[in-house]
């Protein structure tokens, strides 16, 4: 396993991240806890959830990811060694069983959510505390064409920053991420914290694949400019490239075949551009899987690429990728099915 740094911070974390999302839903509690250990053995330091998993999420499991990796935490006795992710959610109409679907990233909200994660988390402190999507109107999760914001709306970085500066001097926090931000909205909160003196944000995770590289278009610049790690999630386009969805395949227990609503990555361009990858991959005699993370860990902004697992053999599969170094050409051939296919998947 290789380590980088986390943005502008001295903190080395492996650039292979374990994600819990389907911790409480399609894993179990001995199933978590191996994942962990497993990821762990094989040098990953960087677990990242969030108070409202698994997803999809529901009353009945909210906050179980959490509790799993707590639970894990105490009984292996491995605080000191992990770097511990989480996130506060945003407002959702979506999720009435989070402050009413109404959450704000104010003080009073935000010191709830974050008390609530340390208590499942069962530690003193988070090392990375990110604002799960933006409290404010914008585009989010593959949303597109832009709608004006409403001109009276109030956005409050300067006291989001403010509460979490709190937090940050209470011991609670150690750094500060946002998630599923847009270019305004990173840049917005740069700015606040040197206007402010108050402390800055150090990462952003947002989605960053093969078949959505809008990244690049605005926030790439940004990250690598201001020392901004990305935290990539989605690598694998929620498996599309790794071929086991591949002519229309829905294999028995797989996220997209158990869950109508993920479908981001299954319209028509999408599936056009995965067969393209995959046929790479094969042409190249490597794993589409492996390419596919390979990809994005060549990008120097990129302090840790996330992945999820249902299985241990998933699992230990994915975690090979770090092996892989993509040539020159093989990165020009992905470039080319690029330019001929788009981000087909935003």
């Amino acid at each position: 396993m290789h380590y980088r740094p986390l943005g502008n911070t001295g903190t080395q974390v492996s650039e292979l991240a374990l994600g819990t999302m389907t911790f409480g839903e399609q894993n179990s509690q001995s199933e978590a806890h191996r994942q962990l250990d497993i990821a762990v053995d094989l040098g990953v330091n960087l677990l990242d959830s969030a108070e409202m998993y698994p997803v999809p999420p529901n009353a009945n499991t909210c906050g179980l990811a959490e509790t799993f990796i707590g639970r894990w935490l105490r009984n292996r006795r491995r605080r000191d060694n992990i770097v511990i992710a989480t996130k506060a959610t945003g407002p959702g109409r979506h999720l009435p069983h989070i402050r009413a679907g109404m959450s704000k990233f104010d003080r009073r909200d935000l010191t709830l959510a974050l008390d609530g994660s340390l208590a499942r988390l069962q530690t003193d402190y988070i090392d990375l505390y990110q604002l799960h999507w933006p409290d404010r109107a914008t585009n989010t999760f593959g949303q597109l064409g832009y709608k004006p914001a409403q001109r009276d709306e109030h956005i409050d970085i300067e006291g989001t920053l403010r509460a979490l500066a709190d937090l940050v001097t209470a011991g609670k926090i150690r750094y500060i991420g946002l998630s599923n931000e847009t270019p305004w909205g990173l840049m917005s909160f740069l700015s606040a914290a040197r206007e402010f003196h108050l402390p800055s944000v150090i990462s952003v995770q947002n989605p960053f694949n093969l078949l959505n590289r809008s990244f690049e278009v605005g926030l790439a610049e940004i990250a690598d400019r201001e020392r901004i790690g990305l935290l990539a999630y989605s690598p694998l386009g929620f498996g599309m490239l790794t071929g086991k969805y591949a002519n229309n395949a829905r294999p028995a227990g797989a996220r997209i075949s158990r869950y109508s609503r993920f479908l981001r990555y299954t319209n028509d361009q999408g599936i056009a551009a995965s067969d393209k990858y995959l046929a790479l991959a094969q042409e190249f005699d490597i794993d589409p899987a492996h390419m596919a993370i390979s990809f994005v860990l060549s990008r120097r902004y990129v302090s840790s690429v996330l992945i999820g697992a249902t299985s241990e053999v998933q699992l230990r599969h994915n975690l090979e990728s770090s092996r892989l170094v993509l040539s020159k050409e093989q990165l020009k051939a992905i470039d080319k099915i690029h330019k001929q296919i788009p981000n087909p998947c935003p």
